[in-house]
């Protein structure tokens, strides 16, 4: 009931929001009945030459079984009546649209306004309905004997999954919505009338190129980091101190120069890199393929399973194979969702290990979205645990506790455990204790459980969770010093970061895992905690202390399970925080002059330089 009550309020929106606004922005939308005659005849030609030709129109009859539907595709239907001597036989007949095809067709005008017709409805003014399948990929780890293979099968397998869902027109007669209800073997409750565009992403269409500018958000190109920018050579900054970027806005291509200059750099000796959700752009990749070809000894470990990233993440196997890069695929029975990249240089002071650790994936496309953290160092120990970290993935020795490095499914989900107990503990005792943590889910009973004991015991606890999350904040005498706010944005909030004050000695970690069983005891992950002093300053006092300001994007958690807007204060105005942030980045052209730990976070000294 909720799912359906939020597809209801989506397309709710659509009509009574959306499309107004976008009709007073000479944006619009048109039915048939409202279009002119020279309209008509611009879109008879336009299908008589685009859109027919691509078309095959498939009876259902005995002599033709419903065809396999692709997964989300949009297809049309309609109910043929055919003559025949003494009697009048009908069937149903479906179309389905090509995904090379707009499903937006914009009338040719010759001011500033802008009309588009749904495609669905210029061919022949059918019914739209979409089907989704099951995507899930069932594979056996421990009998697979090629996991590549497996899960190019099981991807094959997909386009053939059980249909979970019907989407129709709610224009759908009744006998049309049964025939398709029973062709599925679906059920009532899984399908929906739709009133309005059945796939909203086509949607978006209308806001690319460069037309509306008004309509877009101000551009923005997201600078170098200061010091990147200064000095080109990344092993010269890392090795001068450790590096924090905070995406989108410090710019990403910071990361993707690491990996190129390793490539080309003759004093690189090894490259190893896990590989998530890559993407389509193929710098990274080819900065991997590069160094092989270069004679570095280059290892990739490429999660194959990653959701809806299993055909991308195919083909990137087979070119880095083909390009001399080692690549493996992890442990039997865990995604790799870690990120982390370990560069072996020789330096003229001996072997070093350059270490890169991040919240958000190795993609250039996606990293201009999302709201990351990366973090670059050479310390010895981060070094040594990258390398275990490696051997692990890559051959069959145990895990070994780390000096720096949680990693589920061995001992992250415990230690968090154990530092939520240790503020509750200080909170008993009179000492400062606060959590901050900022994560995209928090689902596990058990942190939950520990978060309301900490709470009981009189810890301030700040969330920041930008999806789901199972904790009821503002319970009297549970979860009363709990306060959880989400924000939903220009970006999407993706950065991972967990505070502990600590009897003001505060940890501070950044950290790839969301707080969820899956994530927890399913995948390999990495939290690692920010040792200088300055960086911890910065993740504080600027990027956790300005997201918790926030009262224009923020959304509270009740106690109810609702969400209510945060309000700006009289004397604070209105804080968006992914806007202070474009601000900061925008305004700072200097080198950052970082100010020494506030006293009133932490009596931290800094750390001392990676030998």
């Amino acid at each position: 009931k909720r799912v359906r009550r939020m597809v209801e309020d989506q397309y709710a929106c659509w009509r009574e929001d959306l499309r107004p606004a976008l009709t007073q922005c000479r944006i619009r939308f048109l039915d048939f009945d409202e279009l002119k005659a020279a309209d008509l005849d611009w879109l008879e030609a336009f299908y008589r030459a685009e859109v027919r030709p691509v078309l095959t129109p498939m009876a259902i009859d005995p002599a033709h079984p419903f065809p396999q539907l692709h997964n989300r595709s949009l297809n049309l239907i309609t109910e043929l009546e055919m003559a025949h001597p003494g009697q009048r036989l009908r069937h149903l007949a479906v179309v389905q649209v090509p995904r090379v095809l707009p499903r937006l067709v914009k009338l040719p005008r010759d001011d500033s306004q802008q009309d588009y017709v749904v495609l669905g409805h210029l061919i022949g003014h059918l019914l739209e309905f979409r089907i989704t399948r099951n995507s899930e990929l069932y594979i056996d780890e421990e009998e697979a004997a090629n996991l590549l293979k497996a899960v190019e099968n099981e991807l094959h397998n997909r386009r053939k999954g059980d249909a979970v869902r019907l989407e129709v027109d709610r224009d759908c007669p009744r006998q049309i919505r049964q025939a398709l209800l029973g062709t599925l073997h679906l059920t009532e409750e899984d399908m929906y009338a739709i009133d309005g565009p059945l796939d909203p992403t086509r949607l978006r269409a209308v806001i690319e190129g460069d037309h509306s500018p008004e309509l877009h958000y101000p551009a923005f190109v997201a600078p170098i980091a200061p010091p990147l920018r200064e000095q080109p050579d990344l092993f010269s900054v890392i090795r001068e101190r450790d590096l924090l970027l905070h995406h989108p806005y410090e710019n990403f291509e910071s990361v993707v120069k690491f990996l190129e200059q390793a490539a080309e750099d003759p004093n690189v000796l090894a490259i190893k890199q896990t590989l998530y959700r890559t993407g389509g752009d193929p710098r990274i990749v080819g900065a991997l393929m590069n160094a092989a070809k270069n004679g570095n000894h280059v290892t990739a470990v490429v999660e194959l399973r990653a959701r809806f990233e299993e055909a991308n993440n195919i083909q990137w196997a087979r070119q880095l194979e083909e390009a001399g890069v080692q690549v493996v695929y992890g442990l039997v029975g865990y995604k790799i969702h870690a990120k982390v990249c370990l560069v072996v240089r020789r330096d003229d002071d001996g072997i070093r290990r350059y270490v890169h650790l991040a919240t958000g994936n190795y993609n250039p496309n996606t990293a201009r979205l999302y709201t990351d953290l990366s973090f670059f160092t050479c310390r010895v120990h981060f070094g040594e645990d990258a390398t275990n970290l490696f051997n692990l993935l890559t051959g069959i020795c145990q895990f070994q506790r780390m000096h720096k490095l949680l990693v589920a499914p061995f001992d992250l989900h415990l230690r968090l455990l154990r530092l939520i107990e240790r503020e509750a503990n200080h909170a008993r005792e009179g000492l400062p204790a606060r959590i901050i943590a900022k994560m995209n889910a928090l689902v596990d009973p058990q942190i939950i459980e520990a978060l309301y004991r900490a709470s009981e015991a009189g810890v301030k606890i700040d969330l920041i969770v930008r999806g789901i999350c199972c904790l009821r904040p503002g319970l009297n005498d549970v979860s009363h010093n709990i306060t959880v706010r989400s924000i939903v944005d220009r970006f999407l909030e993706h950065s991972r970061i967990i505070y502990f004050e600590n009897a003001c000695q505060p940890e501070i970690f950044i950290c790839s895992a969301d707080w969820m069983p899956r994530n927890f005891h399913r995948r390999l992950e990495v939290a690692f905690p920010i040792e200088d002093g300055v960086l911890r300053e910065r993740l504080i006092s600027e990027i956790l202390a300005t997201t918790l300001a926030d009262n224009a994007k923020a959304r509270l958690l009740m106690p109810d399970g609702s969400y209510q807007r945060a309000r700006a204060g009289k004397e604070t105005g209105e804080r968006r925080s992914q806007f202070d942030f474009i601000a900061l980045a925008e305004n700072e052209v200097k080198y950052r002059q970082r100010r020494e730990p506030k006293v009133k976070y932490a009596r931290v000294k800094l750390a001392p330089r990676p030998e």
